[in-house]
């Protein structure tokens, strides 16, 4: 292969993750609209959204060591494939049984995508110099992130305003834009992506196949053994339950006090993309908040503060209230990210890292499942506010998880400039 720089790698790796994030972004703002319009219920969407909790819980972790075993770019190449085709299956689904599929194919994506991109990005830096400093190019990752999910969020309200095109309806346009723009990232990874594979062939599938089981046991006996970690786990199953209220219930929301989808459709569009620009905001806070009040205490507090904003999407009754708690919502998220991911941090060291970091993923998808299943069929037996509410007591109720975290932090001070990053949940 032809040799690159540590800049030249650092350039295609953020060129790569501005790819990879852009038709999220796009998405992001139709995804609840378009599967009501497609005449489905909140109930049957809480039910088709388990596809993919269920399949990157199973295998979050197995699809790590195949990676590692077959290479970086065959397992992502899949991954993108595999959106590929999920993303035009969104453009026609019209029923439960198709939009299940469209969320199953999701899970495999999302599994086979965890960790090849930044995990090429590191070997290949150190290949090219073993001295390098890698650490710049994983943050400026979550600025790409930020900046390509807000620039497609943007996009998505440009293209609904717009109205519908031929065949399409102004909900679907988005999708449709989103899937061209995923083949035009795959042709890119195809092109840019150089790698020296580890390994080849069926031998090195089924070494990574008979290595999966020892990898699952050995995260979770991390767990058995820290009290500290187990709590800090813990955290991601509140988390993942209450996020559905502002990723999933808020469109729905919105159009309820707008009175009108497609206006709400046309709202989202901006207010994703700022709240993407709030969130990288919030991310610029840690420094602060790590001298005080410290990463343990203002992770727990920004997890109260965050059931607050949630509280504010379902009382407000206006569309400028919700918006504004909404963007404070993200605000508090961005916040939190790098705190819960650098206290997992100072708990793992070596080969268990990855591991433990996958797997504390991993647990937001079983709790987003059921808080899909359980919030969208409140939601319908009640009000959407009501089912807001109840996701924020979950969301703030994590709080006391951090303690063990703290007690730790007071007996072995806590680095005051070590920040991590998180890549995007929802």
């Amino acid at each position: 292969m032809s040799a690159l720089t540590v800049k030249q790698v650092r350039r295609r790796f953020l060129l790569l993750h501005g790819l990879r994030w852009l038709p999220s972004g796009l998405i992001i703002p139709v995804l609840i609209l378009l599967m009501q319009e497609r005449g489905l219920t909140l109930p049957q969407m809480g039910l088709v959204f388990t596809a993919q909790g269920i399949l990157v819980l199973a295998l979050e972790l197995p699809t790590g060591g195949l990676a590692d075993a077959l290479g970086r770019k065959p397992v992502l190449a899949t991954a993108w494939i595999i959106n590929l085709i999920s993303l035009g299956l969104f453009v026609v689904a019209d029923s439960v049984a198709l939009f299940f599929a469209v969320w199953a194919l999701q899970g495999i994506h999302r599994a086979l995508d965890s960790g090849p991109l930044e995990s090429w990005y590191v070997d290949a830096t150190l290949a090219a110099d073993p001295e390098a400093k890698y650490e710049p190019g994983l943050g400026y990752a979550g600025t790409v992130i930020g900046v390509a999910i807000s620039a497609g969020a943007l996009l998505s309200g440009g293209l609904i305003a717009l109205g519908p095109v031929g065949p399409f309806s102004a909900l679907t346009v988005p999708v449709v834009a989103a899937t061209a723009m995923q083949v035009v990232a795959l042709v890119v990874l195809l092109a840019l992506m150089v790698e020296v594979r580890p390994a080849r062939g069926v031998a090195a599938l089924r070494a990574s196949v008979r290595d999966a089981p020892r990898m699952v046991g050995q995260a979770f006996g991390l767990l058995r053994r820290s009290r500290v970690l187990l709590a800090l786990v813990a955290v991601e199953l509140f988390w993942g339950f209450g996020m559905v209220t502002f990723e999933s219930l808020l469109p729905v929301r919105l159009a309820e006090v707008v009175g009108d989808p497609d206006r709400a459709a046309a709202l989202l569009g901006p207010a994703n993309s700022a709240a993407w620009l709030v969130s990288a905001a919030g991310a610029a806070l840690t420094p602060l908040l790590l001298r005080w009040p410290g990463a343990a205490p203002g992770a727990a507090l920004l997890r109260i503060l965050q059931g607050l904003t949630v509280v504010g999407m379902g009382l407000f009754a206006g569309p400028v209230g919700v918006l504004v708690a909404f963007l404070a919502c993200y605000a508090v998220h961005g916040a939190s990210n790098p705190l819960h991911t650098g206290l997992l941090h100072r708990q793992v060291d070596g080969p268990y890292r990855t591991s433990v970091i996958s797997l504390n993923s991993m647990m937001g998808q079983p709790a987003g499942a059921l808080g899909g299943v359980a919030l969208t069929a409140l939601a319908a037996a009640t009000s959407i506010s009501t089912a807001m509410y109840v996701g924020a007591v979950v969301l703030a109720v994590a709080a006391p998880l951090y303690l063990p975290a703290w007690r730790e932090s007071r007996r072995r001070p806590e680095p005051s400039t070590q920040v991590a990053e998180l890549a995007p949940t929802g």
